[in-house]
């Protein structure tokens, strides 16, 4: 039975950190909409007072490289500093969906580009004690492939180029972790995207078919990055170093998009999921984002625990859960008030008030998973 050990805690916060650009141009910023990276310290403090020692948390790039190979790390450094004094481990996302205007995302230079902030980037970190960085490059490839390249959903808001933009964010993670490993060769890199499950209604084969392209779309920049599909990118192994896997209650769905029902059928437990990505990759997991909203939280991060006790049972390598987004945070689309969090909006003083039933419900789940070694020696 496998025994987490990866992070400082096995429960984990997840900061909102998007910066796309949405299809009307506008860019977002959820750090600062969340305005956490006004209360860091005090955000990461308030974690650790339930536990959660571990974070996910991002740089913002298009704030950060005011022009090409000058840095400005004033949005980022104090956020380093706060992580430093609270004992809180990071997981910096270098990129969540946002980059420099200048910048043509299709072109050579994007891959140039964040290669060398990604260097700057660890470099920074290094000077500020970090000498073992958990880092994740590129967040959600796959995912950021069919919004910004398939859908026009946001940036590049582009259609029928979702294919290109994957290869191309494939390129500039692996020249990213090339140039970070130069400089601490003891990263740690956890790449991220969601996992899913999709059916179809019909009989006719077609589009039985079609489904199953559908559901397997889900490994492709997982196996671009391991060389699997399209060696001529550089993949390999060792790039896939940590997978991080999300889930949330909409990531199961008819081929007609209409959502499976938990008691249907045709709903597969979570933790057939996580076997499926482990037998695939045979690499350590982590629930990189997992959530719901309102009055679903507490069921939902229940059912959730529930599978990845399963799963441990059956020495399935999950190493955490991040609670995702620990915050709540302003809609992409429309800036409505998401009650998706541990914490919700910050006061004038820095304050969260707790959402109490998920507190509680993860004081529970967390005596489950450390309480297991005990009931595992008890039963042997």
């Amino acid at each position: 039975m496998h025994q987490p050990s990866l992070f400082k805690s096995f429960f984990l916060g997840g900061f909102e950190c998007s910066t796309h650009r949405r299809r009307d141009g506008r860019r977002l910023d959820l750090i600062a909409g969340t305005r956490h990276d006004q209360y860091a310290s005090n955000d990461y403090a308030a974690l650790a007072h339930h536990a959660i020692h571990s974070v996910r948390d991002g740089m913002r790039w298009h704030l950060i490289e005011t022009a090409k190979g000058r840095y400005d790390w004033s949005s980022v450094l104090p956020m380093i500093r706060a992580a430093k004094a609270q004992h809180t481990e990071v997981i910096w996302d270098l990129c969540h969906y946002g980059w420099p205007d200048d910048i043509d995302i299709f072109k050579a230079e994007f891959v140039e580009r964040f290669a060398a902030y990604a260097a700057a980037a660890t470099r920074l970190l290094r000077d500020e004690g970090v000498e073992a960085p958990l880092i994740t490059p590129l967040n959600e490839i796959s995912f950021w492939a069919w919004a910004g390249g398939s859908v026009a959903h946001f940036n590049p808001t582009v259609r029928r180029r979702g294919d290109e933009l994957k290869c191309q964010l494939v390129r500039a993670a692996i020249a990213a972790m090339e140039a970070i490993r130069e400089i601490s060769p003891k990263t740690r890199f956890i790449q991220v995207d969601p996992i899913i499950h999709v059916v179809s209604r019909s009989t006719r084969r077609r589009d039985r078919e079609r489904a199953e392209r559908l559901k397997f779309e889900q490994y492709t920049a997982w196996d671009m990055l391991c060389g699997y599909l399209h060696p001529e990118l550089g993949g390999q192994p060792a790039y896939m170093d940590i997978m991080g896997v999300n889930y949330y209650p909409h990531n199961q769905w008819y081929a007609n998009r209409q959502d499976i029902p938990m008691d249907s059928p045709d709903y597969r437990p979570f933790h057939q999921l996580l076997a499926d990505a482990y037998q695939r990759y045979g690499k350590p997991l982590l629930i990189a984002e997992t959530g719901a909203e309102c009055e679903r939280r507490v069921p939902w991060v229940r059912y959730v625990c529930e599978q990845v006790d399963i799963a441990l049972r059956q020495h399935i390598p999950v190493e955490g859960i991040c609670l995702y987004p620990v915050t709540d945070y302003p809609g992409w689309e429309n800036n409505r008030h998401c009650r998706t969090g541990l914490l919700g909006y910050a006061d004038a003083q820095g304050q969260r008030p707790v959402f109490s039933p998920l507190a509680n419900e993860l004081t529970f789940q967390r005596r489950r998973f450390e309480n297991r070694p005990i009931l595992e020696a008890l039963n042997a």
